[in-house]
């Protein structure tokens, strides 16, 4: 059965398992997803439904999203998403979806925001070579020739060039559950994102 809440990230630690292994993980607040809106088949065309999670402050709503929730009885969210779920119509407006429907062992694949690191060259970026130092090259962490002159006389689009790094969804697959209880996900391993960052939670697409 498909599962998947939202949650923030709080952090890492490491905590022992029951054998004395020592176990990197990574600490998630996932306090209870609220659903704003169920999408039906007859209505929208597929089952699914939309969960708010995080307080956000009334002044900083904009009035569609104010009709939004009030439509549904809600206090506005900070974060919304809309999750495919096998049981989307067990589901009704202002149900809760806790952290425990994870328990220690689950596979899941969790997405979010990549930390961002600024404007980069693609030494840095991608783990380009720098040209020669010696000889009086005076051209180290260049990009290099484009190739002017010659067929097709232009940068073909993907060309790896310096850029903006990180900042990018990024998805880590299969990763382990350690714990889940009391709004609190600990998810073995590193996840995207910087401490603060929201996250999506997923079962894995991998068995």
């Amino acid at each position: 059965m498909k599962k998947a809440i939202i949650a923030r990230k709080l952090g890492m630690t490491q905590i022992f398992s029951d054998n004395g292994e020592l176990i990197p993980v990574t600490v998630l607040e996932a306090e209870p997803n609220v659903v704003v809106q169920k999408k039906t088949i007859e209505n929208d065309g597929y089952n699914a439904i939309q969960v708010g999670f995080g307080e956000i402050r009334l002044k900083s709503v904009n009035k569609p999203t104010k009709g939004h929730f009030g439509k549904a009885n809600l206090t506005p969210c900070k974060v919304l998403k809309e999750f495919k779920l096998d049981d989307a119509s067990n589901y009704n407006i202002g149900d809760e979806i806790k952290a425990d429907i994870f328990v220690p062992g689950d596979r899941v694949d969790v997405s979010g925001v990549s930390k961002g690191k600024g404007f980069q060259g693609t030494i840095k970026r991608y783990g380009q070579h720098r040209g020669p130092i010696t000889h009086g090259s005076k051209y180290h962490r260049g990009l290099g020739s484009m190739g002017a002159g010659t067929t097709p006389g232009r940068v073909r689009k993907g060309k790896k060039m310096p850029g903006h790094m990180g900042n990018e969804n990024v998805t880590i697959q299969n990763l382990t559950v350690v714990r889940a209880e009391d709004n609190v996900l600990l998810i073995r391993g590193p996840i995207p994102g910087v401490k603060g960052a929201y996250v999506v939670i997923k079962n894995t697409v991998k068995s």
